[in-house]
Parts: C-alpha cells; structure tokens; sequence
C-alpha cells in the first residue's frame, strides 16, 4: 500500500465541538482495543527498569498527547515497576482533566500541560528529556516533515518510542468496521484516513537521524499497531 496522508476531521473541530468530544472517547476506546499502551510500555521497559534501580525520576514528554488518558495508563505499568518521574503533555489544544491530573498525582508522577505546536516546543524548548512519547502522532506528517521532526526530537531525548497505525490491507479492513464499535462519524473517516496514512517496514527508521551511536529498532505491533523506538546510548561515566 502506498502512503498517502490527508486531513483528518478531528483536527480541525472546535475542542468543545460534540462530535470531537465523542471521536475523543472513541480513540480512548480504540487505544484500549489496539493495546498501545502496553506497546508503549514493553518498548521502553529496559528504559524503566534502569530508571527503577538508578532510582531516578525520568523526564518524559509526549508529543500530540491528547486527554493524556494513554500516557496515564503507560504511567500506571511504570509505577508498578517502582518507577517515578516528571511528565509533560505537549498539544495543541490542553484537554487533560482533573481527574487524570489527580491520578497522575497518585501514581507520584508530576503532570504538565503545554498548549503548543509539536514542531514549535521541538524547535523552542531548551528542556531536554529521558524518553519522548508519541502515540497515532507521526502518521499525521509527510515525509518531509516527519524527518524535519525526528531530526529535532533526536536532538532533544535520548530515547523516542512511536505507536502508530500499521498501514495494511488488514487494518484498513477493521477500520472500516469501527463504526460497528459505536464509533461516531468522525472516527469513521479518521480511521480510514489514519492507517492509509500509517507505516510499515523500516518507513521511520529510514527518516531518522544517522550517526550519534543510536539504535533503532521499527516493527509491527499486535493487530493493528506499528512501533518504532530509537536509543541512544548513555555516554560510560556519566550519570
């Protein structure tokens, strides 16, 4: 399948629109489904287990991260590993409840939102981080501007793991069904549009930056789901 990417509805709907509120609850639904959390979660697990017994806390950023509903539930497996840390929440639109603020605080992760542009926080931010995040993100971008942005995030974290839509006959197939799982009109079209948009084989790896020693693994995921995590290699003796 070639890659094709257009516009999606959901961006471009008032935050407080009924239909972009009821997509939203979709995707929480369709996240659960596809399992990206826990792909999330088994990509950077050494990443954590390192975190667990250095006892430090990481500093995490997520990129596109919508309600921040997905990143809680990557948050809880980490907790349970005995890990804490410092998480910001990069979107254009701030739309973390209070509810998932509180259950960040429980887990004893701090939680920051930042309304702003994915590209503007990559280019502006002077704050570097451990692990950056991206969950049915990337797949938004065309070439040229997906390696304009891993090329700035490799600058900005020593880890980046991607979850984003496998682009197959087969996932094409099932999201043309969603609409069976009580998914509105919105997530229809978006679905569709999303894994047409999606990637598979090496399609990250060949964008991303070379040099600087990093590892970069990129593979199908469950169902449905893609995975793509890079890593860059602590300099010995350093903290």
């Amino acid at each position: 399948m070639r890659r094709v990417v257009e516009p999606e509805l959901l961006d471009d709907l008032p935050q407080d629109d009924v239909l972009a509120t009821g997509s939203r609850i979709d995707l929480r639904l369709l996240n659960g489904i596809m399992g990206n959390a826990g792909i999330l979660f088994r990509a950077t697990r050494q990443l954590l287990g390192e975190a667990a017994l250095g006892s430090v806390r990481l500093r995490v950023v997520e990129l596109g991260a919508g309600d921040g509903t997905l990143a809680l539930r990557w948050a809880r497996r980490a907790a349970a590993m005995g890990v804490r840390g410092d998480l910001t929440l990069i979107d254009r639109h701030c739309l973390v409840s209070t509810e998932t603020r509180q259950a960040f605080d429980a887990l004893q992760w701090s939680v920051k939102g930042v309304e702003c542009d994915a590209f503007e926080w990559l280019n502006g931010s002077r704050a570097n981080c451990d692990l950056l995040l991206a969950n049915l993100f990337l797949h938004h971008f065309s070439e040229p501007k997906l390696r304009t942005l891993l090329k700035l995030a490799a600058l900005r974290t020593r880890m980046m793991v991607a979850c984003e839509p496998r682009r197959s006959p087969w996932a094409l197939a099932a999201a043309r069904w969603v609409g069976f799982l009580g998914c509105n009109a919105v997530t229809r079209h978006d679905a569709v549009v999303s894994v047409r948009a999606g990637f598979t084989g090496s399609d990250l790896s060949a964008l991303w930056p070379e040099g600087n020693g990093w590892k970069v693994d990129e593979s199908s995921a469950r169902l449905f789901s893609h995975c793509f995590a890079a890593t860059r290699p602590e300099p010995k003796g350093s903290d």
